[in-house]
């Protein structure tokens, strides 16, 4: 092989004096200029420093402009005198969790649906599994939802019905459409009860981590279900729930779910929220539990 170059012309883009020996591959060829040449196999690759100016300083433009773009973003959000987010509004998620946390193909009572469930599938102990089946079999009469119960934590969240935040610093209060269910999310440094009863929403308490709400969520009972296709709890459910501003009128909301009598281990779930802007938007009643009085409620005009 041969590694000496035969000419001038040889020579000229490596700037090694003829006669000379050249470098082996992988090695750094002599400065002749403020240009910089590697050389690699027997291929030259200039990198001139002009060149890495450019580059870097391109670079730096698009991380000012990335930065800048989130603190204009930030700047935006809503916020309580406290300088902390405020989530007041009515919010709403689009996506067909409530029909099935994992993935699932079209069935007459459910659109398809990717799932919001990080791994796809929940990971059920075996003897839960065999109940969750016998759930979903019979899901058309047993949804707890199906009687007006309350939805519970998450699904209340991920329900695709609105609700509504009314925040303040010591707490938020959200009333779902659904029932009109109130829950309480504290934020005001206390702890959850020692000697609690166990709750269809859980008892809820918050912390911030920068903009973002932390909520431990834990005192549950077991009637409640996560979905429409018979995935459940027990009362040593245990819900983490992180809430946080993409844009002031979108929230990213994640929840890790923990039950040891259910699951072999915690999961994840996410879902975005989007604020309802229409003129005059608001919740409206839907107490489940009038259904079978439909024909008394509400009052019907030139009937007694």
């Amino acid at each position: 092989m041969n590694t000496t170059p035969n000419s001038d012309q040889d020579l000229k883009s490596t700037g090694i004096p003829f006669g000379a020996s050249l470098p082996k591959p992988g090695l750094e060829l002599p400065s002749t200029s403020t240009d910089r040449t590697t050389f690699s196999g027997g291929i030259t690759k200039p990198a001139r420093l002009q060149d890495i100016a450019m580059l870097t300083g391109g670079i730096l433009l698009l991380l000012i402009m990335s930065i800048g773009s989130a603190f204009a973003a930030n700047k935006k959000i809503p916020r309580l005198a406290s300088g902390k987010p405020d989530f007041s509004g009515i919010w709403q998620t689009t996506s067909a969790a409530d029909y099935d946390l994992e993935p699932h193909a079209n069935r007459k009572d459910a659109p398809p649906g990717a799932g919001i469930v990080e791994g796809h599938y929940l990971p059920y102990l075996p003897k839960a599994l065999e109940q969750k089946k016998k759930n979903f079999e019979a899901r058309a009469t047993d949804d707890p939802a199906l009687k007006g119960y309350t939805l519970g934590v998450p699904r209340g969240i991920y329900y695709p019905e609105p609700f509504q935040i009314f925040q303040r610093k010591q707490d938020l209060t959200l009333v779902h459409q659904f029932g009109h269910s109130v829950r309480t999310i504290h934020t005001d440094g206390t702890d959850h009860p020692k000697d609690p009863y166990d709750w269809w929403l859980g008892d809820s308490r918050a912390h911030w981590e920068g903009d973002t709400l932390v909520v431990d969520v834990k005192h549950f009972n077991d009637k409640t279900w996560f979905d429409r296709a018979g995935n459940f709890h027990s009362d040593a459910l245990h819900v983490i729930e992180k809430w946080a501003f993409l844009d002031p009128n979108t929230i990213e909301y994640k929840a890790t779910v923990e039950d040891p009598n259910v699951f072999t281990r915690p999961w994840n779930i996410s879902v975005i929220l989007y604020r309802h802007r229409e003129k005059n938007f608001q919740l409206i009643e839907d107490y489940r539990f009038t259904l079978d009085y439909d024909q008394y409620y509400p009052p019907k005009p030139n009937k007694p």
